[in-house]
């Protein structure tokens, strides 16, 4: 109780917790981002197994999100406690492996670092309240979310779909809307972007997004409101448009070249969660209206 009371009285300290936290829950995101997309290629694999009525392979070592202990992917190595440290560990080891000395990615402290910005931002923003502790969560699954399309254009649902249950439950206490504009928001979120989906496909005959865009702006819908969606999709499309330009210049790639669309939704989700009010009515200052 004294810590909390203490935690409560002092933002700095709060902000600082924030920040720790932050960074070791980057660091198990890194083990997210990394094993879930395999995890779900095995269930498929299974499953197809089963549904081809084929045997089914030789199971081999556990693989899930706690087994086996991280491992350097050149050589093998085990990594020890004090070689997991977030941020530190890759300091002291100078970016390398301890026992072939391979480069260790920049990714993994980037990743550990945005993280706990992120968390010290939140905390800052709504201080000791559970609108903080709500935002955390969603944050932390926004960028485990945005890192897994990245690489594998894939927006699981085993995240996406509990965030958007937790968007409605959360908001049954009014956290950050009503139940009502919760509510209506997750079904606006998903119909905007099927009916954009569908528009598109019937007139070019192709998929311009996966359902999984649908659902994650579902989710941000059912966590903000309705009210958030027109600022989230204007900024996304907008982010998503410019920086999609210059990857294709980067990588000499053509227009066909899929780029996914679910790390620009998420981080105009969560821009429009935070500032969304103040957003919209400096637009309506600046455009003239009161």
């Amino acid at each position: 109780m004294m810590i909390i009371e203490f935690l409560a009285g002092n933002l700095p300290a709060l902000v600082f917790v924030g920040l720790v936290l932050g960074l070791l829950l980057g660091s198990f995101l890194n083990v997210v981002v990394y094993r879930l997309p395999i995890m779900m290629q095995r269930d498929w694999r299974v499953q197809a197994r089963e549904i081809l009525e084929l045997p089914a392979e030789a199971q081999g070592e556990t693989f899930n999100l706690v087994l086996p202990d991280s491992r350097c992917p050149h050589c093998g190595h085990k990594i020890r406690p004090w070689e997991n440290i977030p941020l530190l560990s890759y300091l002291f080891l100078r970016g390398k492996c301890s026992s072939c000395k391979s480069p260790i990615s920049l990714r993994y402290p980037l990743v550990e670092l945005t993280c706990g910005l992120l968390s010290a931002y939140v905390v800052w923003h709504f201080g000791f309240s559970w609108q903080a502790g709500a935002m955390l969560l969603l944050t932390w699954g926004l960028l485990a979310m945005s890192l897994i399309d990245a690489d594998h254009q894939l927006l699981p649902d085993t995240l996406v779909l509990p965030l958007l249950w937790l968007g409605l439950i959360v908001n049954s206490f009014a956290l950050f809307t009503s139940l009502e504009d919760a509510l209506w928001g997750a079904v606006a979120g998903y119909l905007s972007l099927w009916s954009v989906y569908w528009l598109f496909k019937l007139i070019t005959g192709k998929e311009g997004m996966g359902y999984g865009d649908f659902k994650l702006l579902a989710m941000l819908g059912a966590w903000g409101g309705w009210q958030v969606l027109p600022l989230t999709i204007l900024l996304s499309s907008l982010v998503g448009a410019v920086l999609g330009i210059i990857m294709l210049r980067l990588r000499n790639s053509d227009t066909s070249t899929p780029i996914p669309f679910g790390p620009y939704l998420a981080i105009a989700g969560w821009i429009a969660l935070l500032w969304g009010e103040q957003i919209t009515a400096g637009y309506l200052q600046v455009v003239g209206f009161r």
